[in-house]
C-alpha cells in the first residue's frame, strides 16, 4: 500500500543518502522498479560515500533536512500552490458534535467521531466534574506502583458486563494500546498478518515486536489462509490483526471467515474496534453482535477505543483473564505509564452507562448512516466500500480537488476533511465524512445536496492553477 511503499523509500533514501525525485514516487511499484530507481538516483551518492567515507551528510544531523521532514514540506507546499487554506489544524471552539463552532460561527460537523454524542452530554460531563473533585485531575503515577483508583476498576467491570468478556484493562491512549500489546505479546520468531488497510497504530505494533509482519489484501479471508496454509508451521506465535470497523473506508470484514482461519491454523486473533464499538450491532457490542454467532471466546483480543463512542480518552484491552492479568504486570505501555486520569475514566464510564441505558442512541446513528450513504450513491458520489457505518468516504481520486471541495464544503457551513496523497494513493483521495446519531435528517440532506453540487461545479469548472502550470 501507499504508506508501506514511502516506508521503504524513506528507508532507502536513509541508507544510500540522496533523494528520488518527487514525481517518480507514484510509479515504483514493483522490486525492479526500485531497484532501478536506486541505481539511477542514488548510485551517484553511493560512489560519493565510498570516496570519502568519513564525511557526514547533513542529513543525517539536521532535523529540517531529513528526508522525510523535506517530503512533509513539499506535500505542505501543494497547499500553497492551490491557494486554498490549510485544513488541518482548525480552531474548534467548542464540543464537537453534530455541530461546532469554528471561525466564530457555528458550522455542521462531520470531522468528529463523537458517533453517540457522548462528549458534551449533561450526564457525562456531571461525571467528570465529580471525579475530579474526589480524585484530582491526575492518577498521579502508575496503577502498579501508585495503586488502583476505584473508578479504574468500575470502568473495566463495566466494560466486562458490556460484552461479556473474563476481565479487561483500560490504557492511557488507544494508539499506544495497540503499540504496546502486539509489541509485547509478539517477538522475533512469530509471525504477524495484518489487514493491508490496517491502522498505523497496528502497524507500529507489529514494527515494535520485531515479528515478521505480512500485510494481505483488505479484507481477504482467503489471502490469509493461503499464507497460514504456507508459512504457519515457520513460525512460532502467530496473530491476525483485523478491524472492526475500517476508519478510511468504513467497511466491516467477514470475522466468522477469520475465526474460522485463526482456529484452523491455531493462530490466534485480535480486532481493532476502535470504530465498531458503540457504533455497530443492535446494541452497539460491536462486530461479534452485528455477525451474532461470533462468541467473545472465538477471539483472543478485543481492542477499543475510549474516545469515540464513549466520549472519552484511552484505550481498552478485553479477553481472558490470563490474559488481562499478564498485561497488567508486564505490559510496558501499562506498567510504565501513568494511569488514565480520573476524569477519562469516569467519562468513559458515564457513557457506557449511558449507553445500556438509551441504546436508541445507536439506532440513530446507524439510522444517519444508512441515510446519508443512500442520499450520497443517488447523487452518484463514490462511497467506497462504506456499508452503513459511520465512516463514508467521498472518493475523489484527485489531492487538489479534494482541498477545493473541503474549502467550498467549510464555505458554506459544513466541516469536512480531505484524506490526500500520501496517507492515501492519489487515486483514493477523499472526503471523510463522521456520521453522529446527533446529526438531523435536514443537516444530512442539506450537506449531500451541498457536497454533489460543488463537486460538481468544481469538476466542470477549468484545471486547477496546480494543474495549469
Amino acid at each position: 500500500d501507499s504508506l508501506e511503499r514511502m516506508e521503504i523509500l524513506a528507508g532507502l533514501e536513509e541508507r544510500f543518502g540522496g533523494r528520488f525525485p518527487e514525481d517518480i514516487l507514484p510509479d515504483l511499484e514493483t522490486v525492479h522498479d526500485v531497484v532501478a530507481a536506486v541505481e539511477k538516483y542514488l548510485g551517484t551518492e553511493v560512489r560519493k560515500r565510498k570516496a570519502s567515507p568519513a564525511e557526514i551528510p547533513s542529513e543525517h544531523y539536521r532535523i529540517e533536512e531529513f528526508p522525510e521532514c523535506v517530503r512533509m514540506k513539499q506535500n505542505l507546499g501543494m497547499l500553497d500552490l492551490t491557494g486554498l487554506r490549510n485544513p488541518f489544524f482548525n480552531p474548534l471552539e467548542s464540543v464537537a458534535t453534530n455541530t461546532t463552532r469554528l471561525g466564530g460561527r457555528e458550522v455542521i460537523n462531520f470531522a468528529s467521531y463523537n458517533y453517540l454524542g457522548m462528549s458534551g452530554d449533561p450526564k457525562v460531563s456531571a461525571a467528570v466534574k465529580e471525579a475530579v473533585d474526589r480524585y484530582g485531575s491526575s492518577a498521579s503515577a502508575s496503577r502498579l506502583v501508585g495503586g488502583e483508583k476505584i473508578i479504574h476498576e468500575e470502568l473495566e467491570q463495566e466494560i466486562v458486563d458490556f460484552l461479556g468478556t473474563e476481565s479487561s484493562l483500560c490504557l492511557y491512549g488507544g494508539h499506544a494500546t495497540n503499540e504496546t500489546v502486539i509489541g509485547h505479546l509478539f517477538g522475533p520468531g512469530d509471525l504477524i498478518l495484518h489487514d493491508g488497510l490496517a491502522h498505523n497504530s497496528i502497524v507500529q505494533g507489529c514494527i515494535l515486536s520485531g515479528a515478521r509482519r505480512r500485510p494481505f489484501p483488505h479484507n481477504d479471508w482467503k489471502a490469509a489462509d493461503d499464507l497460514l496454509r504456507e508459512y504457519r508451521h515457520e513460525y512460532r506465535r502467530v496473530l491476525i490483526a483485523i478491524e472492526g470497523v475500517y476508519s478510511m473506508d468504513g467497511d466491516i470484514p467477514d470475522l466468522p471467515r477469520f475465526v474460522e482461519v485463526a482456529k484452523r491454523h491455531k493462530a490466534l486473533i485480535m480486532i481493532d474496534e476502535a470504530h465498531s464499538f458503540g457504533a455497530i450491532g443492535a446494541t452497539g457490542r460491536g462486530i461479534a453482535e452485528h455477525f451474532g454467532n461470533v462468541s467473545r471466546g472465538d477471539v483472543d483480543i478485543w481492542m477499543g477505543t475510549l474516545s469515540k463512542s464513549l466520549g472519552s480518552g484511552g484505550g481498552f484491552i478485553a479477553g481472558s483473564a490470563a490474559l488481562i492479568e499478564y498485561l497488567k504486570y508486564t505490559a510496558p505501555g501499562f506498567v510504565f505509564s501513568a494511569a488514565m486520569t480520573p476524569p477519562a475514566a469516569a467519562a468513559a464510564l458515564a457513557s457506557l452507562r449511558l449507553l445500556r441505558a438509551e441504546p436508541q442512541r445507536v439506532a440513530r446513528l446507524q439510522k444517519n448512516a444508512a441515510l446519508f450513504l443512500e442520499l450520497a450513491t443517488e447523487r452518484a458520489l463514490n462511497t467506497g466500500m462504506s456499508c452503513g457505518t459511520p465512516v463514508i468516504p467521498i472518493i475523489l481520486g484527485n489531492s487538489v480537488q479534494c482541498l477545493q471541495l473541503s474549502d467550498a464544503m467549510l464555505k458554506q457551513g459544513i466541516n469536512v476533511l480531505p484524506i490526500l496523497h500520501p496517507a492515501v494513493e492519489e487515486t483514493a483521495a477523499r472526503l471523510r465524512f463522521f456520521i453522529t446519531s446527533h446529526h438531523t435528517e435536514h443537516q444530512i440532506r442539506h450537506t449531500v445536496d451541498v457536497l454533489a453540487n460543488e463537486f460538481e461545479r468544481i469538476r466542470s469548472e477549468s484545471l486547477s492553477p496546480l494543474a495549469k502550470r
